[in-house]
């Protein structure tokens, strides 16, 4: 089973399958050769990136990544003001420090290879990582696969796992679910709300407490980034120059300019949301919600509606609970994975549960969640993910401004409908599921296609 503290992971920008994944896996093949005492035997780490992480590796950070894990740093730990000193050290003394005490040789041009012409077959982002002696003898290969939202699984996982088997192994629980259809028969059975059945699920990882004490670190890390985003200037790095737009908005907001326009709504979600985003481009401190290229709508979604003063901290629980038990069901029945599903499956899935956080906060029942969720998945299918330069810029930072608005209007849409809803949770995802395995692989965090190539990136 999936926690909802594992879907909204504090991390790093600007990629949670790119940056956060490629590190958590290059800590893990250090640690697993420290435990095996094979670490004193290696000269040498070679890394291949493979699919979207080798033709957007660079954009994305991954190759940066990848040497921060190899070093021990935690996505969630690791200061990111920090990372450049810290690489620069590397570059200048070309040593890599596995331990304190264990270091070896290391050029990131020699010993991190980009393979842009090999598509895994198990998962888009693959990863292959070996160490040698000084001989130049192999003593270890790993394969690994950065799945999305920061998750990843080794080859033998993703051969051994058909998609019933991960289905079955996630719903289980107090209250074991593994589809919308049984989520709404648990409410209509038990009374609970979606937020209710979470927290009973919770349970079996940890204390009550201690999960809710969760929740609160992730909004503090939520609104913390958009604080950043909105008192932080200048230009974000990359090469495409694109400015960041959101300390300017948010002048002329807190100056009072269109106060008194119904557009102010608008405005206040595009500029959290642009803050987010502008952070987790410039690779910030950002919250996997449930991917970093999404990272910005449920964010700006949660600060209008729940964090206002005076609203008590259960406000802002019960939305980002309602938002994972949701999102768990795309995680298990489909992919939160650019490079599988396309953006469908990271802005539009960001929409979906944002939407179904906040049509529960505002008093609707677990059918009607339940279809703001559908709404807000059912007008992003086919939504490609086109990242120019493969950097996580454009169209990345407006398109979660984007879904911010749509999410609020797709909640709105489902209270205000009584009737049973023509196309269910359950049918939209497993039509985004088909719809992305459909999707050339040119519109999947590749920059093969779509603005990737039709804009110029300099």
């Amino acid at each position: 089973m999936i926690s909802i503290l594992d879907l909204f992971r504090i991390g790093i920008g600007p990629s949670s399958s790119h940056t956060v994944g490629p590190m958590r896996i290059a800590r893990r093949f250090v640690e697993k050769l420290s435990k095996t005492a094979r670490l004193t035997d290696v000269s040498r780490i070679e890394v291949t990136l493979q699919g979207s992480l080798a033709l957007t590796g660079v954009g994305h950070g991954s190759i940066d990544a990848v040497i921060l894990g190899l070093m021990g740093y935690r996505p969630s730990r690791i200061d990111p003001d920090a990372i450049a000193s810290i690489l620069d050290d590397v570059t200048q003394t070309r040593r890599l420090l596995l331990k304190p005490d264990i270091s070896v040789d290391f050029d990131k041009r020699r010993d991190i290879l980009l393979d842009t012409n090999v598509i895994p077959k198990l998962h888009p982002n693959g990863m292959a990582l070996r160490a040698y002696s000084a001989t130049g003898a192999q003593l270890i290969e790993e394969y690994y696969y950065s799945t999305g939202g920061g998750f990843f699984a080794t080859e033998k996982q993703l051969s051994l796992s058909a998609p019933d088997d991960t289905i079955s192994a996630a719903g289980k629980g107090k209250y074991a679910y593994s589809s919308g259809a049984e989520l709404l028969e648990i409410c209509a059975d038990t009374g609970l709300t979606i937020e209710q059945i979470v927290l009973e699920n919770e349970d079996s990882f940890r204390r009550r407490a201690t999960t809710l004490a969760g929740l609160d670190a992730i909004v503090l890390a939520m609104l913390g980034c958009i604080d950043r985003g909105l008192n932080t200037g200048g230009t974000l790095p990359g090469g495409l120059n694109v400015r960041r737009r959101a300390p300017e908005v948010f002048a002329r907001l807190n100056c009072g300019i269109g106060a008194n326009e119904p557009e102010r709504l608008l405005d206040w979600l595009n500029v959290y949301a642009l803050a987010v985003n502008e952070e987790n481009a410039s690779g910030g401190r950002v919250v996997t919600a449930p991917t970093n290229g999404a990272a910005g709508i449920l964010p700006a979604v949660m600060k209008y509606y729940c964090c206002n003063d005076g609203q008590a901290p259960e406000v802002a629980q019960r939305f980002l609970a309602t938002a994972g038990g949701i999102a768990l069901l795309y995680k298990m029945r489909a992919s939160i994975s650019g490079a599988e599903m396309g953006c469908q499956g990271e802005v539009g899935v960001a929409c979906s549960i944002a939407a179904a956080g906040l049509a529960a906060i505002w008093g609707g029942t677990p059918s009607q969640v339940a279809s703001a969720a559908e709404i807000g998945m059912e007008h992003n299918l086919g939504l490609t993910c086109d990242p120019v330069g493969g950097l996580v810029q454009i169209p990345c930072i407006e398109r979660n401004a984007l879904g911010a608005v749509k999410a609020v209007n797709a909640a709105r849409l489902a209270l205000h409908s009584e009737e049973r809803p023509k196309v269910s949770l359950d049918q939209v995802i497993e039509t985004m599921r088909q719809t992305g395995m459909d999707m050339s692989s040119r519109y999947k965090e590749t920059s093969q296609g779509g603005l990737a190539v039709n804009v110029i990136a300099c």
